[in-house]
């Protein structure tokens, strides 16, 4: 199969998407801890302490998408212009490269939106308490 410098371009509009979506969950996570520190320094309370654990670990894992969600778009990149270039192989290379990084990065996504569900469910157990 022959590829061309079109085929890695394919994959900008995606990874553009992904990394928007996880600024936006970013940005969400740090209000979100924001609000939490606030509230606890007025009544420490231990769900808030097991809410704030649980957004640390997201924080990270969102970060690791975003790493990993750049490291897929610059071996994209790097693909493309050695296919311009014609170095067929280390542009078929770097292009299976982003696409084990887009997989990395969407597999630490599944693994965050798992977590965010433990965190509705401290809450959900909060309610319950009362």
């Amino acid at each position: 199969m022959q590829m061309t410098v079109t085929t890695p371009a394919l994959l900008f509009p995606a990874i553009s998407l992904f990394m928007l979506a996880f600024t936006n969950r970013f940005l969400s996570l740090a209000a979100r801890i924001r609000t939490l520190h606030d509230e606890y320094r007025r009544s420490p309370d231990k769900s808030i302490l097991a809410q704030i654990d649980n957004l640390r670990t997201r924080v990270r894992m969102i970060r690791n998408m975003q790493v990993y969600g750049v490291l897929s778009m610059l071996a994209c990149i790097f693909a493309m212009v050695c296919i311009f270039q014609e170095f067929m192989l280390a542009g078929q290379i770097l292009f299976g490269a982003s696409l084990l990084f887009l997989i990395v990065s969407m597999l630490y996504s599944f693994l965050e939106i798992r977590i965010s569900i433990q965190a509705l469910d401290i809450l959900l157990q909060d309610m319950e308490r009362r």
